[in-house]
C-alpha cells in the first residue's frame, strides 16, 4: 500500500493549509484498492443498486480523475468489483469513492487503483440502466461537483475548488 506522503500532499496537510475551504467528507471510509492515497478531478454519479451508469462512465478515458459515486449508502450489494476496477486502470482513473459497497475485495487490494467505500457485500447490483452522470452529489456532510479536486488517503476524504 502507498503511503499518503507518497507524491502527494497528506488531507491532514492540505486541511490545515486551506482550512474551511477543504471540505471534509465525514463518513469514515473503508480503503479497498491496492493504492491508499489518490487524488484527482472529480466526476460523479448518483445511483442506487444499481451499478449500470458506474461501467458506462469507467468505459471512458479517466484521464487522472476520481470517481464520486452516490449509491445511497446501500449495504444491500456491490457497486464495484474486480472487472470494473480493472476497466478502470485500463481507462486512466485513478481512483473510486464509494457511499456503498464493494466486491472482489482479495483482488481489489492487489490493483494500482484507489477504492474507498463504506464495506463489502458479496451480491452483484441490479442492471437497470438508471442512475444520472455528472450532476453533484451529497454525502457526508459534503456536496461533490464535477471537476472539483479530490484528495483521498488513510485519513479520509477532503474536497478542494480548482487545482492543489
Amino acid at each position: 500500500m502507498e503511503p499518503a506522503s507518497y507524491g502527494l500532499t497528506a488531507t491532514a496537510d492540505l486541511c490545515d493549509s486551506h482550512g474551511e475551504a477543504a471540505r471534509v467528507c465525514e463518513i469514515p471510509f473503508r480503503d479497498f484498492g491496492g493504492v491508499t492515497a489518490f487524488s484527482g478531478t472529480a466526476a460523479t454519479i448518483r445511483c442506487f443498486e444499481d451499478n449500470t451508469q458506474v461501467r458506462t462512465v469507467l468505459e471512458t478515458a479517466g484521464h487522472g480523475r476520481v470517481l464520486v459515486v452516490d449509491a445511497g449508502g446501500s449495504l444491500r450489494c456491490a457497486m464495484l468489483g474486480d472487472n470494473l476496477a480493472q476497466l478502470a486502470l485500463d481507462n486512466g482513473w485513478v481512483g473510486v469513492v464509494m457511499y456503498g459497497c464493494v466486491r472482489d475485495a482479495a483482488v481489489l487490494s492487489t490493483l494500482p487503483l484507489g477504492v474507498k467505500a463504506l464495506g463489502t457485500h458479496p451480491r452483484r447490483s441490479e442492471k437497470r440502466g438508471g442512475g444520472e452522470v455528472d450532476v453533484p452529489v451529497a454525502f457526508g456532510g459534503v456536496t461533490f461537483t464535477p471537476g472539483e479536486r479530490i484528495f483521498a488517503d488513510e485519513d479520509g476524504v477532503i474536497v478542494l475548488q480548482g487545482e492543489e
